[in-house]
């Protein structure tokens, strides 16, 4: 039985490891994505637009659980760096759809090795890392409107 002294102990805080677990998580991944040119945000962009490409704003914050306003400057670093172009779509031309450009398509090839070398450095498998991913399924992603903290509930 657990005591309210145990629950209140901060080793066993969910919010503190998958808060510590995410920071270490981002630190094995700096110096990997470091020689692309890339910060961990700016990698998750990439990875959606290599999955699909053109996406609107608005669908690619989606996709990465962000607020356009955070995706936002993320897209314009990466136009800067001339690895996405955001062009006018053209079946509406109040869309602006962000894709990749040559360089952005070729880092991929770049950018294959990644998740062997994240691996590694964290002593997973590929096994591991599923197994890793599922337990955190009902945290990962955009959480669902109806159990967003303030949402009325029925």
């Amino acid at each position: 039985m657990t005591t309210d002294d145990e629950l209140l102990l901060l080793e066993n805080q969910l919010c503190f490891a998958m808060v510590t677990a995410a920071r270490n998580v981002v630190s094995i991944y700096r110096p990997i994505l470091e020689p692309l040119g890339l910060t961990h945000p700016q990698y998750l962009v990439m990875l959606a637009l290599w999955e699909r490409s053109p996406r609107s704003l608005g669908e690619l914050a989606e996709e990465l659980a962000l607020e356009p306003a955070t995706a936002s400057p993320l897209v314009k670093r990466l136009e800067h760096d001339g690895i996405v172009e955001r062009v006018r779509s053209a079946r509406d031309e109040r869309r602006l759809e962000i894709g990749l450009t040559d360089a952005g398509r070729a880092l991929r090839d770049r950018a294959v090795d990644v998740p062997r070398q994240v691996m590694a450095r964290a002593g997973l498998d590929l096994e591991s890392v599923a197994a890793l991913r599922e337990a955190l399924r009902p945290f990962a992603g955009r959480m669902p409107r109806e159990r967003r903290p303030g949402y009325p509930q029925p």
